[in-house]
């Protein structure tokens, strides 16, 4: 038993361990050794933003405004805003713009289907050489086509993902959002040199239109699959840091909370409907999507639950009691910070433990959803 014992805690403190900091290390080293260039270019292909768009009367307005101000010609542009299952005024404000500018285009049904639905109708009905896909509460940097585009002038290049900054970072799900966000924006950086990013952010992401396959309607992490299945049919995906889209952070941490556990869930999903990321012809996509995403969802989760545990076993030993005092230290201070967020309050240094813990303690849930098929496609806003 006390063998048994320390290899699973060995095995799950070392795989945590890689998770969080070895691979990302291991990476950036690779990265510079490794690296592939793109070959970029001032272009202007024709481009259609795509808009899935549910009962978003309250910011449909300014985004068709962002997007036509969008620095970019005017008639190598068009927005086309799917509106399926809104029962508010959103498809209205956007039939407005649509009367009032041509480039602006509305697609409506009654039935509301979800966002995979919502895109693989649209598909058929954009006219652009470049889809750039997006959310109704997400703003553009005036750039960001700029910045975008250039890069399909490189044959290889089927994607381009952008970079996401939230606005609102005084609460606490805004910061954890923030710190979540720069760490993956330095992982997407170095996943892009070696080959390809891991997925792409639904806000601002751009993809080659004879390149693109819509995904399934019941597809939980839409763009996670779509983006991921470029690479799996040969074509690179690459980041741009410089293609900025404004978003604000979740309301609540129950909101945070259940995109954490619908995206674990969606993780799991796109495991299964992802098969060639795991037989590539490039090794390299191989190692980067078991690293990156793999682990992340579907291992390290229970490796915390199997490292305490184990750690139960063998605290007769001083080596271990005094880990064991670590783990409590680190478990007691998430916990602290839990406390402190649910009244408002700023948890500063206990961020890092407090958002670490609820990462995974959602992806354990989320987990669970999707085994027992209790997890949606449509995604229900919560406040």
């Amino acid at each position: 038993m006390s063998t048994l014992g320390l290899i699973v805690f060995w095995f799950s403190l070392a795989i945590i361990a890689y998770t969080y900091i070895g691979y990302g290390a291991l990476l950036a080293w690779l990265a510079r050794r490794r690296a592939r260039p793109v070959h970029s270019a001032d272009i202007e292909p024709s481009v259609t933003v795509l808009v899935a768009a549910y009962n978003e009367a309250e910011c449909i307005g300014a985004k068709i405004e962002n997007t036509l101000a969008l620095d970019y010609p005017a008639d190598r542009l068009e927005l086309l805003v799917v509106t399926d299952g809104s029962d508010d005024a959103t498809s209205e404000i956007v039939g407005g713009y649509a009367a009032r500018y041509a480039n602006v285009r509305l697609a409506h049904r009654p039935e509301r289907r979800g966002k995979a639905h919502a895109l693989a109708r649209a598909f058929p009905l954009a006219n652009g050489e470049i889809l750039l896909f997006s959310d109704a509460n997400s703003l553009f940097a005036a750039d960001i086509l700029r910045h975008m585009v250039r890069h399909f002038a490189d044959p290889e290049v089927g994607g381009v993902g952008g970079a996401k900054r939230m606005i609102g970072l005084e609460g606490v799900p805004g910061q954890g959002e923030s710190l979540y966000w720069r760490y993956e924006s330095f992982l997407k950086a170095c996943d892009s040199a070696l080959s390809s990013v891991m997925g792409v952010p639904g806000e601002v992401w751009a993809a080659r239109r004879v390149a693109y396959r819509p995904v399934e309607a019941d597809t939980i992490l839409e763009d996670f699959v779509a983006s991921l299945r470029l690479v799996e049919d040969g074509w690179r995906v690459v980041f741009e840091p410089r293609a900025i889209a404004y978003e604000a952070a979740s309301p609540s941490l129950r909101a945070e909370w259940e995109r954490r556990v619908r995206n674990s869930a969606g993780g799991w999903q796109a495991f299964f409907r992802l098969p060639g990321m795991l037989r590539h012809r490039n090794p390299w996509v191989t190692f980067q999507y078991l690293s990156h995403r793999m682990l992340r969802w579907m291992v390290t989760p229970s490796l915390f639950v199997l490292l305490l545990l184990s750690n139960l076993c063998l605290a007769g030993r001083s080596f271990y009691a005094a880990t064991l005092l670590a783990q409590a230290l680190f478990y007691l201070l998430a916990g602290l910070g839990w406390l402190l967020a649910r009244r408002g309050q700023q948890i500063r240094w206990l961020l890092a433990p407090f958002y670490i813990i609820m990462l995974n303690a959602a992806a354990l849930v989320g987990a669970w959803r999707f085994l027992r098929g209790r997890q949606g496609a449509v995604w229900q806003k919560v406040r």
